[in-house]
């Protein structure tokens, strides 16, 4: 039997957007030492993720595995085993918290948060870039999902966004989009580029994740976060902005 995982200290992230209690929480998990961006709210959240889809939580989080306990060295199968169990050895039920997972550790974990009126956007991000950059569109993925398990170079840029406005799951799934063109826009102005195809822009890395939280205020429905409304101006800017710092801070550019 393992020994029993323990939490050996918190650190909070000091936030403006009231309605989530953000911290890096480090944590043993089966003699592993990680730490994770843990972020909770009061109540349960419609939450679209690309790793979990549409779920309904009361938390979300960022998981640094060093590399010796890396995902990049876990089966599928094992991996999903590691998804169910690892909530309940922070004290939470796997149906009440989903995360995304990287090889960043969070001490280089980055924060931007802009507001108008009253609408609020934060973005938490972590990046590293330098082993596994691509251009979508050039380069080739070698990985045929039903056949084998995924061997990849580290190098992973994560997002959680958080709003104070309700998003309809269209809003949520255009500010995926939105999130991910101001991740490129980074990475081309600190001119990565492709690990494949050196003499390529890189747009993003093969394993980029993401995590959209809506608020639950009922006066304030928001459909549309492209770039051209104001809400998709604060998605951009918060997403740019920490996924740049994050990136300078990990990768040492």
């Amino acid at each position: 039997m393992s020994k029993p995982e323990v939490t050996l200290k918190e650190t909070p992230i000091k936030l403006q957007f009231k309605e989530a209690k953000a911290r890096v929480v480090y944590h043993k998990y089966r003699d592993v030492s990680l730490n994770l961006t843990l972020v909770s709210f009061n109540e349960r959240r419609q939450v679209l993720s690309t790793m979990d889809g549409l779920q309904k939580v009361s938390n979300v989080g960022n998981v640094f595995i060093p590399e010796h306990g890396s995902t990049h060295h876990m089966t599928l199968q094992s991996y999903e085993k590691f998804k169910r169990h690892f909530p309940r050895t922070l004290g939470l039920r796997s149906s009440d918290f989903i995360f995304l997972s990287t090889g960043v550790n969070m001490e280089c974990v980055a924060v931007c948060e802009k507001t108008f009126g009253d609408f609020h956007v934060c973005c938490i991000a972590t990046g590293g870039a330098l082993g596994n950059a691509l251009r979508t569109g050039v380069d080739a993925g070698n990985w045929v999902e039903t056949k084998t398990d995924m061997k990849l170079a580290p190098g992973t840029i994560n997002i959680i966004l958080l709003t104070n406005v309700t998003l309809t799951l269209a809003a949520m799934a255009r500010a995926i989009m939105t999130a991910t063109e101001a991740k490129s826009a980074a990475l081309q102005d600190l001119g990565y580029k492709s690990t494949y195809t050196p003499q390529v822009q890189a747009t993003g890395t093969g394993t980029d994740s993401m995590i959209v939280v809506s608020g639950v205020n009922s006066d304030m429905v928001i459909k549309h976060t492209g770039g051209h409304t104001k809400m998709g101006e604060l998605i951009g800017f918060t997403a740019k902005t920490a996924v740049t710092e994050a990136l300078k801070k990990f990768d040492k550019i």
